[in-house]
């Protein structure tokens, strides 16, 4: 039987990131390597990476899925270096993203309606994840990265690509369930659950479509930055009795961000009739009575990520209408920090990685 080939060795492109190689988390430096730029691929030099909780979540295996060694990073923003000859989306030079997947099998009936992360195979994630190939996925803690144009994003040119690399996860796991569930009609009510880094972005989506938009959140602490620095029309504390009360069946839509076992028998109360609780966070266990339910009608569904046209669509959206995510930029031997202080809920709101400035191979 072969043995198996090095990360180094897998592929004939050598490449350099940062890569947890057990539990710890802990990243350090890391030398692998990438396949060649195929005839419908494109190889992007990265400038940027947005630090995603899941990207902590998965290099300390808090999930039980991690294999390593792991490259995390599914916020990725750059430069096309090189494209494939059936190309046709980019040319050397142009801007680009890359999201949370790279592949999926492309002729399933999901897949072929453009919902490619319902793939009925599973799509292919952009790091901790196995390619049609076989080999190992690796992510945007790195100088560079191959994708298939499909999993690519044409990047608008007033869109930071700093400050707009969240928007590939958090933006789109936002936009999405808003689109999906007819949550984004002017004048609409809608509640977001939670601000943080999916929280923060939901809001101002939720704004752009003209909605009122109110906060739900169990620190008080987070009303001035809510209404004043986010532009919430309201915010109501999950915990108050009476704010609950007050707010009882006034709003159409909400998406709870929160991926925390909490409570959500006080937020179906507060819909309307018809009214549709969106989870996006991977809640382990919910209480949830059927009554609550039954009367008024009421909707629990759960959403994740979009497919590769509606991540389009939502980050010319965003362009147009002036949404980036809150970032603190760090240099990549920052990122060890940067995890612990995630984990401690300590940044408003996404650490973004300066991979092109501060990536200095070993």
């Amino acid at each position: 039987m072969a043995q198996a080939k090095s990360p180094e060795e897998e592929h004939p492109v050598k490449a350099f990131g940062w890569a947890a190689v057990d539990s710890s988390g802990i990243l350090s430096p890391f030398n692998f390597s990438r396949r060649e730029t195929g005839e419908h691929d494109v190889k992007v030099k990265i400038l940027f990476c947005g630090i995603c909780h899941s990207d902590l979540h998965q290099a300390r295996n808090e999930r039980g899925i991690t294999k390593y060694p792991i490259v995390p990073g599914h916020e990725i923003t750059g430069l096309v270096a090189e494209v494939g000859s059936k190309v046709t989306k980019f040319k050397v030079g142009d801007k680009i993203g890359v999201g949370v997947m790279v592949g999926s099998c492309t002729s399933c009936e999901r897949c072929n309606s453009n919902e490619e992360q319902q793939c009925s195979k599973g799509f292919v994630p952009t790091y901790n994840g196995t390619y049609l190939d076989g080999t190992r996925t690796y992510g945007g803690y790195s100088d560079t990265i191959v994708v298939n144009e499909r999993f690519t994003i044409r990047w608008p040119e007033s869109l930071p690509l700093d400050s707009g690399a969240p928007l590939l996860c958090a933006g789109i796991t936002t936009y999405s369930p808003l689109r999906h569930f007819g949550l984004d009609k002017p004048g609409m009510h809608i509640g977001v659950v939670g601000l943080g880094g999916l929280g923060h972005v939901g809001v101002k989506i939720a704004k752009a479509f003209g909605a009122k938009v109110t906060v739900i959140s169990t620190s008080a602490a987070k009303r001035d930055e809510a209404i004043t620095n986010l532009g919430a029309d309201s915010f109501l504390l999950s915990n108050d009795q009476d704010q609950l009360q007050a707010a009882a069946q006034t709003m159409d839509g909400i998406i709870d961000t929160v991926s925390a076992t909490h409570p959500i028998l006080p937020l179906i109360s507060l819909l309307k009739y018809d009214g549709k609780l969106v989870l996006l966070g991977a809640v382990k266990s919910l209480e949830l009575p059927a009554a609550a339910l039954l009367i008024g009608r009421k909707m629990v569904c759960g959403s994740g990520i979009g497919g590769m046209k509606e991540t389009q669509e939502m980050i010319d959206f965003c362009a147009k209408n002036n949404i980036t995510s809150d970032v603190e930029v760090v240099p990549m031997d920052y990122v060890n920090t940067a995890m612990d202080r995630l984990a401690k809920a300590d940044v408003r709101y996404r650490f973004v990685i300066d991979v092109g400035n501060t990536l200095n191979a070993a």
